[in-house]
């Protein structure tokens, strides 16, 4: 029952261990699904589950009927026609860092927006290239299609490389890798494994990212300056590529500098601008669009080709090329790769997909989502493109200027159609200096995540430590080896904090039911000769043993030790006895001999299996309290510890080699007479003990309590008990019912014999 008294409750029920609480409440029969259960439902048919699934497969035909067409459309168009010249330039910018000609960037930036519009989940983001991925897809492209044959690999004797030109390679290495990227999506989605990306936390994210930046920003330099920098996709290639530049830094382009600082320059600011007036412009500024523009004019106009030698963009073939066959070969040996970049693409764009979810408040399917990306993939690879994600600056454009729906994603789409099969030659002129200026003009963001560091420092050193060691291992490993290596230690993180758990001991607060460790709050109270030990996390292998060693610091001696003790005294006590040279008296023992002396030799001799055996005195007359003073020659610590309890709230399993180290501490324990009580589990976690059994004559189920206070209650109980003049049949039929006034009182309401409880 409980009573509310304004901003205070009372409690009234009776004190629960585990099987008093069962006794009382009956559990529920519930008869678990077994493997052939779920083949039998998952291959079950209905006309509801078929279209559950066909409406799960294209979520377009559940959200599209439903389109506000005079709400919703004017602000797609807008949205649609930003975005997607935003994504023309992307895709020409990203291109440049999978090595290949920039005109197949726009083919990424087309396909993967048709197939998301029909089985994509999320409403905003922009799909089409992201320069992360086209980062990595880079590093193998340049591995497998190197620039010069003393750089050749095992990979150039494959049929692509027959009669074909090293740009023709490298579209058909960077479409292979698409393709099994995609592959690697689908197979991932079908088999409902989704919650794969849970392995990338967002500080190993964030520090991937911000090293992919700085790994894109070394790529464009060759642009930029337009040099000759041979590739490098080893361990330690970003030093190796640095070393390159600047060892023929004098061979600059000045016309291809001078234009991409002036174009960083104007990007910057106006991005600025953009960031700082949002509220106030209706739409942001066209920036991209505006450079672009001016940069071509100005290059056609002043001839920089001829006149500067500057690099430009070059022929732009019109229109779509015929699909291709992806080259089995380089599936052998780019399957790790390929699976990397199936699971970054998959992360950065469910994670963006996730934040827009929540501020408007409609559901992403991680699966659904798989298979989207996967078949986007397949299809873009097929085509000549490379992976696609989700661009954060893009979806950014596309949700700030009004979009609703895919429908902009569509109208994107055309956007990007229109310059493949029509306009595209206009952008013949424009310098590739330029495009990496636009490229690196979108990395502020993910380079200004070295702010992370600081404000993960102060929340959570584990994953400042993570965010640091993915950013090292990305910058010295590359993206593929750093991705792995970072994920590996992530996982060795979470295996730290649960292998050295910080335990603590518990002490109540205020007199009330609440329990909290003792060193963080003043006006604490502990029962007398009660401990409260709390363990905040799994108990398994590789911890158990650092379990014990916080219980036996935590309490200020070894059970085992006492034990051993105890054992020790116990047999001269016997040899005493049997000699006839102790004597009982109702204040202790005497001894009748002085100065008898005996060896520990002997008894140090002694298996030591006889020492861990319980203390049995059944066989002399006389009981030993061994808090009492014993004969001068018998030492054994005395202890002012009855009662342990053991919080297990946080435990959330325990492994076989785990339970045999918890029974042996609780055999230790009781075998000294400390009463050892476990409280917060849960049932399946009896269950499990019981299965497994645990218990015996010796460690029993009835020492699970469902609460600290209620096991506290037991033994203040037990204690009051144990001293009063009822017999133990008269305790046995009282029912012991208190009220927990949350002002510190405790009272018993129902019980017979009033019982006061004192802390």
């Amino acid at each position: 029952m409980i009573e509310s008294m304004g901003n205070q409750y009372i409690v009234a029920r009776p004190v629960y261990s585990k099987n008093t609480f069962g006794e009382e409440y009956k559990k529920k029969d519930r008869s678990h699904k077994t493997f052939l259960d779920h083949l039998k439902e998952c291959f079950s048919c209905s006309s509801k589950k078929a279209k559950r699934i066909a409406l799960s497969l294209f979520p377009v035909a559940s959200w599209l009927p439903a389109y506000r067409i005079k709400e919703w459309l004017l602000s797609d168009i807008v949205s649609g026609i930003s975005t997607g010249l935003v994504a023309v330039l992307q895709g020409l910018a990203f291109a440049l860092l999978v090595s290949i000609p920039p005109g197949y960037g726009l083919y990424a930036a087309f396909f993967p927006v048709i197939v998301y519009f029909f089985l994509g989940t999320s409403k905003h983001i922009s799909v089409g290239p992201f320069p992360v991925l086209s980062m990595m897809v880079g590093a193998v492209v340049v591995r497998i299609a190197p620039d010069t044959s003393e750089s050749a690999t095992e990979f150039s004797n494959s049929s692509m490389s027959n009669g074909t030109t090293l740009d023709e390679q490298r579209v058909m290495v960077a479409a292979t890798i698409t393709v099994l990227s995609g592959i690697i999506q689908l197979i991932l989605g079908v088999l409902r494994t989704g919650f794969v990306v849970i392995y990338l936390s967002d500080a190993l994210i964030s520090g991937f990212t911000t090293a992919a930046a700085i790994h894109v920003l070394v790529s464009q330099l060759k642009f930029i300056l337009q040099l000759t920098v041979p590739a490098h996709t080893d361990p330690f290639s970003i030093f190796k590529v640095l070393h390159s530049v600047f060892s023929q830094i004098e061979k600059t382009n000045i016309a291809d500098l001078v234009t991409a600082l002036i174009i960083l320059l104007v990007v910057f600011v106006v991005k600025e601008i953009n960031q700082r007036y949002k509220a106030k412009l209706p739409v942001p500024i066209p920036i991209e669009l505006i450079v672009t523009v001016i940069a071509t004019g100005v290059s056609y106009g002043f001839d920089f080709k001829n006149r500067f030698n500057a690099a430009v963009i070059g022929k732009m073939q019109k229109g779509f090329q015929s699909p291709i066959a992806p080259d089995v070969e380089v599936f052998q040996n780019t399957i790790g790769d390929s699976f990397a970049i199936a699971v970054v693409g998959f992360a950065v764009a469910f994670s963006v997909a996730s934040v827009y979810s929540l501020k408007y408040d409609y559901p992403v399917d991680g699966n659904q989502e798989l298979i989207a990306f996967g078949l986007s993939n397949i299809v873009c690879g097929f085509f000549r493109g490379f992976a696609s994600s989700t661009a954060l600056s893009r979806s950014g454009v596309q949700e700030s200027t009004g979009g609703k729906t895919q429908i902009a994603g569509i109208l994107s789409a055309i956007i990007v159609l229109i310059v493949i099969v029509a306009i595209g030659f206009l952008l013949e002129p424009l310098q590739k200096s330029v495009l990496s200026a636009l490229a690196l003009g979108n990395l502020k963001g993910m380079l200004m995540q070295f702010a992370e560091i600081g404000r993960l420092w102060r929340k959570d050193k584990y994953d400042c430590l993570i965010w640091i060691v993915t950013f090292v291992c990305a910058i010295v490993l590359g993206l593929g080896l750093g991705l792995a290596a970072s994920v590996a230690f992530q996982l060795l993180t979470i295996v730290f904090r649960t292998q050295f758990p910080k335990c603590s001991t518990l002490a109540n607060v205020g007199r009330s039911n609440i329990y909290k460790n003792k060193k963080d709050y003043y006006d604490m109270y502990e029962p007398e000769g009660v401990k409260i030990f709390r363990c905040p996390s799994p108990i398994y292998f590789a911890n158990i043993n650092f379990f014990k060693q916080k219980l036996i610091s935590a309490i200020g001696f070894s059970p085992l030790r006492i034990l051993h003790k105890r054992n020790k005294a116990l047999k001269k006590i016997r040899k005493l006895q049997k000699k006839g040279l102790l004597q009982v008296t109702p204040k202790g023992f005497i001894l009748t001999v002085d100065g008898l002396k005996d060896s520990d030799e002997e008894l140090d001799n002694n298996q030591i299996e006889e020492l861990d055996q319980p203390i049995n005195t059944s066989d002399l007359p006389f009981q030993i309290d061994w808090n009492d003073d014993l004969p001068v020659n018998i030492v054994v610590p005395k202890i002012n510890l009855h009662s342990l309890i053991l919080d297990f709230s946080a435990v959330s399993f325990l492994d076989i080699s785990s339970m045999r180290g918890l029974k042996k501490i609780l055999q230790e324990f009781i075998r000294i007479q400390v009463d050892v009580y476990i409280v917060g589990t849960d049932d399946d976690f009896v269950e499990k003990l019981t299965r497994c059994q645990f218990f015996d004559d010796e460690v029993t189920d009835s020492i699970f309590f469902l609460t600290i206070h209620d096991a506290v209650l037991h033994i203040l109980m037990k204690k009051d008990y144990g001293t009063s003049k009822f017999s133990h049949s008269q305790e046995k039929e009282m029912k012991h019912d208190f009220t927990i006034n949350t002002n510190g009182g405790l009272r018993n309401r129902e019980c017979q014999v009033p019982v006061e409880t004192k802390f």
